[in-house]
């Protein structure tokens, strides 16, 4: 079951720009609750409180309690929006949650056993390709991350999507062979590998071509070196 948070907000009865600048003039954050087949409900929080529940993380992924002037509604965040030079929030939406409702999330993606992967203590680096996974799931069964085990990886070796065991009655949005981390190999390990596979092919060779001198040796102890010998004394007796 996902744990739900409490959050309280104040009707915003005014929408348009100049009544959101008015509510940030006041410390607070305007916003929309909306679906589940209801009319949306503009809203403001407060900004202290919105920015901590932001920075401490998961917040898209959360289920919040709205406590709306008494009456509650159950929302997750769908959207947030910051001010792109002071990094506060402008805006932040918010989606009803009806009973049994199902949702897709993106969850991000937590990597373990790093350290002890084989590729790594060679000398290895764990790539993540994917941070965040995209799911399908039921309001009350939100996990918080996935995990990915890469304690068996070597150099040059990939997690794909397939190899992680999603919770039950989780769904994976994005393919089965999808690929999510890689332990990418350290600098000079192809050209160490070549030189490797060289010298073993090298090493090969001589053993693999050992009986050509022996089979060159024997017309040199047959009868062409013999009978060169004989030419000096050939030529003792022209004289």
């Amino acid at each position: 079951m996902a744990t739900v948070k409490e959050l309280k907000a104040t009707a915003r009865p005014k929408s348009g720009k100049g009544a959101a600048r008015a509510e940030r003039r006041a410390g607070r954050v305007p916003g929309v609750i909306y679906g589940d087949n209801q009319p949306p409900v503009t809203i403001s929080v407060d900004d202290r409180e919105l920015r901590q529940r932001i920075l401490a993380g998961r917040f898209l992924t959360t289920i919040y309690e709205i406590d709306l002037e008494g009456k509650k509604h159950r929302v997750i965040p769908r959207d947030f929006h910051l001010d792109p030079v002071k990094d506060f929030p402008l805006h932040v939406d918010f989606m009803r949650l009806g009973e049994g409702a199902t949702i897709r999330v993106s969850v991000p993606l937590h990597i373990v056993n790093g350290e002890i992967s084989p590729g790594v203590k060679r000398g290895g680096t764990v790539n993540i390709v994917t941070h965040a996974l995209d799911l399908e799931c039921s309001v009350d069964n939100i996990p918080q991350y996935i995990e990915a085990d890469v304690g068996a990886l070597e150099i040059s070796y990939s997690l794909h999507l397939s190899d992680v065991k999603l919770p039950k009655g989780v769904k994976s949005l994005a393919r089965e062979d999808a690929t999510l981390v890689t332990i990418v190999p350290p600098s000079g390990y192809a050209e160490e590998q070549k030189a490797a596979a060289a010298a073993a092919a090298g090493g090969a060779a001589p053993a693999a071509g050992a009986a050509a001198p022996a089979a060159a040796a024997t017309p040199a102890a047959g009868a062409a070196p013999a009978a060169g010998a004989k030419a000096p004394a050939g030529g003792d007796k022209k004289k």
